[in-house]
């Protein structure tokens, strides 16, 4: 006798029918296309009130790369630089200052940081900028000696000015940074022999960076923006070349429009490296880092070719 294997096998006379497939219907949620519709509207009115009023908007790219626009932004991005490196080295002396057990130090560091973030950085540059009526003359004996007024620049005023503000900012940052990390690792350090500054080093610093990168990338991009308020101090700026330019050629609003433009174009690449800096501290967190904009443009791509190509996307 032969069986055919082939055949399906025939459910019995009484067996129910089988369950139909459930079609899901997308829940229509028309507020959403509403709020959107008004939101681009909205956009639309204001792209049209910039378009028709009366702007200047072909001066932009002319003085775009002009010189003296380009040597304020080159002032601009030195000032930022420099401020953020004092704020950083001696926001992390007073950091570990505050950390100490000796109560002089502590209290000190807690001082600067309450008098640094207590007063505006607007104010403090007016005072740096004031100080000869204190100091009538800058005395370092074997060194340097001058008058105050000489020794006191714009440059060396908004340095100041912005650098030691920042530095109270980065000393809390700093702090709870170094407060996140578990003390049993400075426990297990001690443990094996390593004096304090090596712990500090080797244990805790590199553990607290993940911490104290995101708000640090921040600070930068802040103190770039901040960095106009050197103007008060006649320190050449972005912000003054604007106006230099905007004043002598007529264009007084299209200059601020490309001093905005300078600054967004900074902070732009400025952000870009801040998210590849936090992602590179995040490994000792994350199993998987997720895919930066480009992989995922790149497998965007390679998906919709697939999919065009008859593949699986």
């Amino acid at each position: 006798m032969s069986v055919d294997v082939d055949k399906p096998a025939q459910p019995p006379a009484d067996a129910p029918p089988p369950p139909e497939s459930i079609k899901a219907i997308p829940v229509r949620h028309y507020g959403r296309w509403v709020a959107a519709l008004v939101v681009i509207g909205l956009i639309a009115l204001l792209f049209r009130a910039f378009a028709s009023g009366n702007v200047n908007w072909g001066a932009i790219p002319q003085y775009m790369f002009n010189g003296d626009i380009l040597k304020g932004l080159r002032n601009t991005l030195l000032i930022t630089v420099l401020s953020m490196v004092i704020g950083i080295v001696l926001g992390v002396i007073l950091a570990v200052m505050r950390q100490s057990k000796n109560p002089v130090t502590s209290t000190v560091a807690w001082f600067y940081v309450w008098f640094f973030r207590g007063t505006p950085v607007y104010v403090q540059l007016f005072l740096w900028f004031n100080l000869g009526l204190v100091f009538q003359y800058i005395d370092i004996m074997p060194i340097y000696k001058d008058e105050w007024s000489d020794f006191m620049t714009p440059f060396l005023c908004a340095l100041l000015g912005l650098g030691l503000n920042e530095a109270a900012y980065m000393a809390e940052i700093c702090r709870a940074g170094l407060n996140a990390v578990d003390e049993g690792q400075t426990e297990a350090a001690h443990a094996l022999g390593m004096s304090h500054g090596r712990t500090l080093r080797r244990i805790i610093v590199p553990q607290a960076m993940r911490v104290i990168v995101p708000p640090t990338g921040n600070e930068v991009i802040n103190m770039l923006k901040t960095s106009s308020l050197v103007i008060a101090v006649q320190y050449y700026d972005l912000l003054q070349a604007a106006q230099n330019v905007g004043r002598d050629s007529g264009v007084v609003v299209e200059m601020l429009i490309l001093a905005a433009t300078w600054y967004l174009i900074a902070t732009t690449v400025l952000s870009i490296g801040q998210y590849y800096l936090e992602r590179y501290y995040a490994r000792g967190s994350s199993r998987q880092l997720p895919p930066t904009p480009l992989q995922r443009a790149k497998a965007r791509l390679s998906g919709g070719f697939n999919r065009s190509a008859g593949g699986v996307g």
